[in-house]
C-alpha cells in the first residue's frame, strides 16, 4: 500500500485583502471572503427589488434566512442593502451621465451591480476604488450577461474619477 503525504493547505490573500479591504481575511483559493458573500447577497436583494419590488425589511429578512448568510459579513451586507435602497435615486443620478442609454434600459443585474458599486465608491472610502471596481466586475462576470463586466468596468471607472478624484489622480 502506498502512502501519500498530506498536502498543506495554501492560503493566498484575496484581491480584497491585498487591495486593503479591511473586512477580508486570508482564504483558501476558490473560497469567498465574508465581504464577497455579503456583496453577493446584497446583489440578490437589489435584483429582487429591481424585478419584483418589495420592502427592505422583507428582502433583508428573506436573505438572512438563506444557508449562505452565516458565512457572510452580516453587518456589511445590511449596510450595503440599506445604503443602496435608501439612496437609489441619488446613486442613479451619479451613474446616468456615464451610460450610453437610459438607466431603466439596463438589465436588472447591471442596475443592481452599478448601484452597489457606486454606493461603495461613495460611502466606503476605506476600500480602494480599484478594489470596489474589481468586486463589481467579478459580480458582473458571475451574474451578468456576456460582456456586462466590461460595461460595468467602464462605467465605474469613469465614475471613480469623479467620486474619488484625489485617489484616482494619486495613482496616475
Amino acid at each position: 500500500m502506498t502512502q501519500t503525504k498530506p498536502v498543506a493547505k495554501q492560503t493566498t490573500p484575496s484581491s480584497e485583502q491585498s487591495a486593503g479591504d479591511s473586512g477580508a481575511t486570508t482564504i483558501r483559493p476558490g473560497r469567498k471572503t465574508r465581504r464577497r458573500l455579503a456583496r453577493e447577497l446584497a446583489l440578490q436583494g437589489l435584483y429582487q427589488w429591481c424585478v419584483a419590488g418589495g420592502t427592505l425589511e422583507a428582502i433583508e429578512t428573506q436573505l438572512r434566512e438563506t444557508k449562505e448568510f452565516p458565512r457572510t459579513d452580516g453587518k456589511y451586507f445590511s449596510g450595503l442593502l440599506r445604503g443602496v435602497l435608501a439612496n437609489a435615486a441619488e446613486l442613479e443620478k451619479h451613474i446616468q451621465p456615464y451610460l450610453d442609454r437610459p438607466f431603466k434600459e439596463l438589465s436588472p443585474v447591471e442596475i443592481a451591480i452599478l448601484l452597489l458599486g457606486t454606493h461603495e465608491l461613495e460611502s466606503h472610502p476605506e476600500i480602494p476604488y480599484r478594489a470596489v471596481i474589481n468586486e463589481a466586475v467579478e459580480l458582473a462576470k458571475s451574474y451578468g450577461g456576456t460582456d456586462g463586466h466590461r460595461y460595468v468596468n467602464g462605467v465605474l471607472d469613469k465614475l471613480a474619477a469623479k467620486l474619488r478624484a484625489a485617489e484616482v489622480n494619486a495613482r496616475a
